[in-house]
């Protein structure tokens, strides 16, 4: 008999065929989920409406990794939720390896089927930054990965942007606060897995041929090192140039970073002033957001949602009025109505903020081609019925795992090999421009620090 370690468990899960190993599972208890490379059997399997990844791994493995996601959520790191891990897996032939369960994160994409032939520079260059920014809060955090890669990663839409979310961190140690040395070792492992990742798309015909691996890697690096230094840079200034203090919160909160403490010094004579963040939290925008209105978004789409309420706010002269009540009749107003117009069997091809946010992109470019403002709810109309239905469904709702070939193994949405061969297009990567991903605008430290 089995035996389930989890601190919310689920009974659903204890009658299903633990005693066969996982790539043998009958597809009815299975989801058709892409997934990334994995040295490990992973599968999604389905429970009611829930949907689990559960992955054979080695128990001191499995354990280590469960309690480690454990921390990790509780730190408020963007990572997969565990649910438990079952042990004691006896089969026809012995034992077996225990399963690790975790949440599946709905809306999310590996990286690979984020990449097609004709994948924009922008798209890439969004991609990058949110592996860099998910690297620097791990580490911020504590977080020694161990194993850095695309892979370990998964990818959800943010305003335009990517969120990234740690997925396996089997080889993670936790520490109280990691030294240069352990960050230059993630940063080691990066540029040899990345470049191998990079390399592998380009032999498969979905890189574009004006990237190049190579300089794919030197890309995060840097980015990873600006963006580091701003996060915990020393700083130093004449006393006369007191504003830099407010000016150096406000480059953090624009890339999404709260300050909870500032250590600041000056010399004997106080002509010299140092300073330096102490305690930098991720999720500014965020926060404010969730406050606001009870809404629970990826940073780039509550800085999106905020700058719309701003928006409200003046349009309808609401400037010395309390934030809070303006901020409930946006929702009541603005969102909600929003929502509410986009049928329900299309909710499952983007998360509400992420709607919410295409829906004012289509609105803004509807508008100028109109030459007049053609409303918000005729924007949520024009959108639902031009863009939305031929978006591909990134919720992924459980649906039987099929038995024909699939076109990609890893994006099931593609759908299967003998059918056609014409894919649904994300229309926004048609408006992406031809970019240096080199010169990347999330993560422009310097023209941050110029605008300062």
């Amino acid at each position: 008999m089995p035996r389930f370690l989890s601190a919310k468990p689920d009974s659903r899960l204890i009658p299903l065929p633990w005693s066969t190993p996982l790539e043998a599972w009958p597809t009815e208890h299975l989801v058709a989920l892409p997934r990334g490379i994995s040295r490990h059997v992973v599968r999604f399997i389905r429970v009611g409406n829930d949907v689990y990844a559960a992955k054979e791994v080695l128990e001191h493995l499995a354990l280590h990794e469960y309690r480690l996601l454990h921390d990790l959520m509780r730190l408020d790191t963007p990572s997969v939720v565990p649910v438990g891990v079952v042990t004691g897996r006896m089969g026809p032939d012995g034992p077996m390896d225990p399963v690790l369960l975790t949440q599946h994160l709905r809306f999310s994409l590996p990286y690979r089927s984020l990449f097609s032939p004709g994948v924009r520079p922008e798209t890439v260059s969004r991609l990058l930054d949110a592996m860099v920014v998910l690297l620097a809060r791990l580490h911020l955090s504590g977080f020694l990965w161990g194993d850095v890669s695309l892979s370990n990663c998964l990818f959800r839409r943010d305003a335009g942007a990517f969120a990234a979310y740690l997925v396996d961190a089997e080889t993670g140690e936790l520490h109280e606060q990691l030294t240069d040395g352990q960050r230059a070792h993630d940063l080691s492992i990066a540029r040899t897995n990345l470049f191998g990742e990079f390399c592998d798309l380009e032999a498969g015909g979905l890189l574009d041929e004006a990237l190049d691996p190579q300089q794919l890697v030197d890309t995060i690096e840097s980015r990873y090192a600006a963006l580091w230094s701003e996060l915990t840079g020393v700083e130093e200034f004449d006393e006369s140039e007191m504003h830099r203090i407010e000016g150096r919160v406000r480059r953090l909160n624009a890339l999404g970073f709260d300050v909870a403490e500032l250590d600041i010094t000056t010399d004997l004579d106080g002509s010299t002033v140092r300073i330096q963040p102490k305690v930098v939290d991720a999720g500014h925008h965020s926060r404010r957001l969730l406050r606001l209105t009870g809404l629970d978004t990826e940073e780039n789409q509550a800085r999106r949602l905020l700058n719309d309420l701003d928006t409200f706010r003046a349009r309808t002269d609401q400037q010395g009025a309390d934030e809070a009540i303006v901020a409930h009749q946006w929702l009541t107003t603005c969102f909600e109505p929003v929502m509410a117009a986009v049928p329900a069997d299309l909710r499952g091809k983007r998360d509400a903020a992420e709607i919410f946010h295409e829906v004012l992109e289509y609105r803004w470019y509807s508008s100028e081609k109109a030459g007049y403002d053609i409303g918000l709810m005729d924007a949520a109309r024009g959108y639902v019925e031009n863009v939305l239905r031929t978006l591909e469904d990134e919720a992924m709702t459980a649906a039987p795992l099929p038995e024909r070939a699939l076109a990609n193994p890893y994006d099931p949405s593609q759908g299967f090999a003998e059918d056609a061969d014409d894919k649904p297009y994300d229309p926004w990567e048609d408006e992406a421009e031809q970019v240096d991903v080199r010169a990347g605008a999330f993560l422009d430290i310097d023209a941050l620090r110029r605008k300062g």
